[in-house]
């Protein structure tokens, strides 16, 4: 099960991955160049934006530790409160870890 680009090292697979990256996002670049830009496909990808991060998000929230937990929902309380992500997703950053630490 040994594949060539496995005894190429870690570097050419290093390589090739952000070759692959670069290229599906360019294409998406492209695609999208390809699209008329209406209200409609601004809706769709304002609402996919949402539905992606609540996929990541929410099996964190229903089966991640104390310490996710606490991060996402101070995160979210910093979030309405100051209307910064950085720094609410700094807060959430420093809660976790002071959590977990504890």
């Amino acid at each position: 099960m040994d594949s060539d680009l496995m005894q190429a090292g870690p570097l050419t697979i290093v390589l090739v991955m952000a070759i692959v990256t670069l290229a599906t996002r360019w294409g998406g670049v492209y695609v999208m160049s390809l699209m008329p830009f209406s209200n409609r496909m601004k809706t769709f990808i304002q609402a996919m934006s949402g539905s992606v991060l609540v996929a990541i998000l929410a099996p964190v929230a229903a089966e991640g530790d104390k310490g996710a937990q606490m991060a996402l929902l101070t995160t979210a309380l910093l979030m309405l409160l100051l209307k910064r992500p950085l720094l609410a997703i700094s807060g959430g950053i420093i809660v976790c870890a002071l959590i977990r630490h504890i």
